[in-house]
């Protein structure tokens, strides 16, 4: 159920249409990475799942051994997946250089029809001005642009688009790397009763082998 939940959240955020257009026109295609990885997590714990059911109704050492390893690998996807999309979607992370970077070009080119597009589309929707406020319009030389302002008072934004739009990823993101930490402890719950089961059919069959001798 919670590997569904992650791989069925994953999904979302990878195709919802107006982070991809974000995404997309602000080259943050390293967001996707860790959505890939979990993707591939969510997955492992759904095959993990129906490896357990059969090793448990088998009672074999062999497939018992093949779910502990599965387990293990689960693990290791859920806190690299986890690490990498934290990596680019919180902040002080890799992402606010990119971000900070892409606002800047398109300060830059904004007297290009499709640049200021996409920065009214981020600075009106995100409530935002420049990369880091408005003094980045005034440091490179450009107007400061109406959908920098707020439209009941009319002063700009006081947060730049770098804050604003990590915030935006973080509180996207937090439900899912949440989930995804709950899946690597069942990882290692799951190993560990692995792992007894095994001491204990090895106990069982030892015994067994005394009894006929």
């Amino acid at each position: 159920m919670i590997g569904a939940s992650i791989f069925a959240l994953c999904c979302w955020l990878r195709f919802e249409p107006g982070i991809g257009e974000w995404v997309t026109e602000l080259d943050l295609q390293v967001f996707y990475i860790g959505l890939y990885i979990l993707i591939l997590g969510a997955i492992i714990m759904m095959v993990v799942a129906f490896i357990g059911c059969l090793s448990a109704l088998q009672e074999n050492s062999l497939t018992l051994f093949v779910y502990i390893v599965t387990q293990a690998l689960g693990f290791v996807v859920a806190i690299v997946g986890s690490a990498v999309l934290l990596e680019y979607s919180t902040r002080n992370s890799a992402m606010q250089p990119l971000i900070r970077e892409s606002m800047r070009r398109l300060i830059i080119n904004s007297h290009y029809d499709k640049a200021q597009y996409t920065l009214a589309m981020i600075q009106e929707n995100v409530g935002c001005c420049g990369a880091d406020g408005p003094h980045d319009y005034i440091s490179l030389q450009h107007p400061l642009p109406t959908t920098c302002r707020d439209t009941v008072t009319g002063n700009p934004f006081f947060h730049g688009c770098v804050d604003e739009l990590t915030w935006f990823f973080e509180e996207k993101t937090a439900w899912v790397t949440g989930l995804a930490m709950i899946v690597a402890l069942i990882h290692v719950i799951n190993a560990v009763l692995g792992l007894v089961l095994i001491q204990a059919l090895k106990k069982e069959e030892d015994e067994a082998e005394a009894y006929r001798r």
